[in-house]
């Protein structure tokens, strides 16, 4: 009988035992989990950081020059002492040495401070001189200018100026990283900005109708146009630093080639919007010169007005897409790259499809925008003028038009 208790209560210890180890491993890994955690964001806490702040020069001194990695540029450098002027350093003095632009005593600039968390050391240096007094003096001239010479049309078109940007800034640019279709919203915005800009600047009446449709429609169809263009030559969008860094920002999220569907609208607008109200105006005033003309010779005769304005246009728009790409064309000639080679690379294909796209838009936003202030504007009135009359008048606009 003792024997059989002593057995029973070993097996109870060994029962107890083994829960023991199990109730061990579960409190052990549960730690664990707890643990793992608080180290992630503590790797998270001790990231390197960089801050951005205003900054006066105190003092400089003269230091030797310096190469530039990489190149053979000797450029000059300085040993500066700055002034912190705002943020978490106010008020405290640093000292570095500079070799980017060279600054003199008083001048402001922002400075970039580098705070290493492997060894705790913390790196000054340079970020940008201040270049927002020139900046304001700049806008304030041309607001002067606008308005001087403007006079009130000038001050309507610095508020559609300024309604544009709104637009762009807190409806386009927030929607598109909002995960919205980019082409969609960019036709929208487009659209908002040509009806504001237009009846801003030129007043609610028949002829700026006229010119808002026609560009609200020539605007419709680059849209279909880009996106099959850039479909069609497999245009990524990642033709820039700033795509890879955005897109690195959004982690992938944002569509990129979408972007740069959009980025052709808006570019298109500032140009367009100078095609049609053109021609909404030249119809306007044909029509007033001759209101019993059919609306067929309207037609032409704006046609022919607008056909001087197409070519002067396309090749602003182009050499504008020339000028803002030249650091590029100057960094592909001095390779012995082949032309048809280069030509295919994103970087150019974007800009040579920028380029077409655009101007495509601009020579159809002519008879597009002619044809619909026709038919908004004229209205012909043929009493009192003889059948011959009109007939000759015909044949005499024929013949000019055929000579030209």
């Amino acid at each position: 009988m003792l024997l059989n208790c002593l057995g029973y209560a070993q097996s109870v210890f060994q029962r107890v035992k083994n829960s023991m180890k199990k109730l061990l491993t579960i409190a052990y890994i549960f730690l664990i989990s707890l643990l793992v955690p608080v180290s992630v964001q503590a790797q998270v806490v001790l990231e390197d950081k960089i801050t951005t702040s205003l900054a006066q020069i105190v003092e400089t001194e003269k230091a030797p020059d310096e190469t530039l990695p990489g190149s053979d540029k000797v450029v000059p450098t300085q040993k500066i002492k700055a002034k912190v002027l705002e943020g978490e350093d106010t008020g405290k003095t640093i000292e570095f040495v500079n070799d980017f632009v060279q600054l003199k005593e008083g001048d402001l600039f922002y400075l970039r401070k580098f705070e290493y968390v492997s060894d705790g050391k913390t790196v000054y240096s340079l970020a940008d001189p201040y270049r927002l007094t020139p900046i304001y003096w700049l806008f304030a001239i041309f607001i002067f200018i606008t308005t001087m010479f403007g006079g009130r049309q000038g001050v309507r078109g610095l508020i559609s100026l300024a309604c544009s940007l709104f637009l762009i800034i807190y409806i386009l640019l927030p929607g598109i990283l909002e995960g919205y279709s980019p082409i969609l919203i960019s036709i929208l915005v487009s659209a908002l900005i040509i009806i504001l800009g237009s009846y801003i600047t030129h007043g609610f009446n028949k002829t700026t109708t006229a010119a808002v449709v026609g560009m609200i429609v020539t605007v419709i169809f680059v849209g279909v146009l880009a996106q099959y263009s850039v479909e069609a030559t497999q245009l990524t969008g990642f033709d820039s630093e700033e795509s890879v860094y955005l897109n690195i920002n959004t982690r992938g999220q944002l569509d990129l080639s979408g972007l740069l569907l959009g980025g052709m609208l808006i570019g298109l607008l500032g140009v367009l919007y100078d095609a049609a109200i053109g021609q909404a105006v030249a119809v306007e005033e044909l029509h007033k010169i001759a209101p019993h003309v059919s609306r067929l010779s309207i037609y032409k005769r704006a046609i022919r007005i607008g056909r001087e304005h197409i070519g002067a246009l396309v090749d602003t728009l182009a050499i504008a897409y020339v000028g803002a790409s030249l650091p590029l064309l100057l960094l592909f000639s001095m390779h012995d790259t082949p032309i048809l080679q280069l030509i295919n690379r994103e970087n150019f294909a974007t800009e040579i499809v920028r380029t077409i796209v655009g101007s495509i838009g601009l020579i159809l936003a002519v008879p597009i925008t002619t044809y619909i202030s026709t038919l908004i504007l004229v209205k012909p009135h043929r009493h009192g003028v003889s059948v011959e009359k009109m007939k000759k008048e015909e044949e005499e606009m024929e013949h000019f038009h055929h000579a030209h």
